[in-house]
């Protein structure tokens, strides 16, 4: 075999390594970016009362409530649902940082994502919400009946 014909079969052997390379890594790449999509954080409050699921981005998925919620204090749950849904979201974060650290590891493309996280989520962890206040008093089932939710407003066209 001539040495042009040598040279010629190693460019060809070299594009073949390349676009083998190529394929892998845009495979890489959309394994990582199905990986990304369905990161998910749940996350529940210390008192277990509510937990809290949040998506891609900080998207808040799913919100669950434990039967006990009728025993404090609207303040206490409003503490802990927002509790929850930081923890969550820190939670997703955290998923994708190291779906992205897996398939790049440690680069300059991940430290732009966790800078984007901290900004988006507070690089610090959610404190605990204050402890809730004693159990609230036991309300009577028929104090919210349907008439009196309706005239609540909750679902006036005002409050969209």
């Amino acid at each position: 075999m001539s040495e042009t014909a040598q040279q010629l079969l190693a460019r060809i052997e070299a594009i073949d390594t390349a676009a083998a390379e190529n394929r892998m890594r845009a495979e890489s790449y959309q394994r990582m970016a199905d990986e990304l999509q369905n990161a998910e954080g749940r996350a529940t409050s210390p008192d277990g009362l509510v937990t809290v699921v949040a998506g891609p981005g900080g998207s808040v998925t799913s919100i669950v409530f434990d039967d006990r919620i009728s025993t404090i204090t609207p303040q206490a749950l409003s503490a802990s649902v927002m509790h929850a849904i930081a923890q969550a979201r820190a939670s997703a974060a955290q998923q994708q940082a190291e779906v992205v650290r897996r398939g790049l590891g440690d680069t300059e493309l991940l430290d732009r994502v966790l800078d984007s996280d901290a900004r988006l989520f507070g690089d610090t962890r959610p404190s605990a919400p204050a402890p809730a206040p004693a159990a609230a008093p036991a309300r009577s089932r028929d104090r919210y009946d349907d008439q009196s939710f309706e005239d609540s407003g909750v679902l006036s066209e005002e409050s969209f």
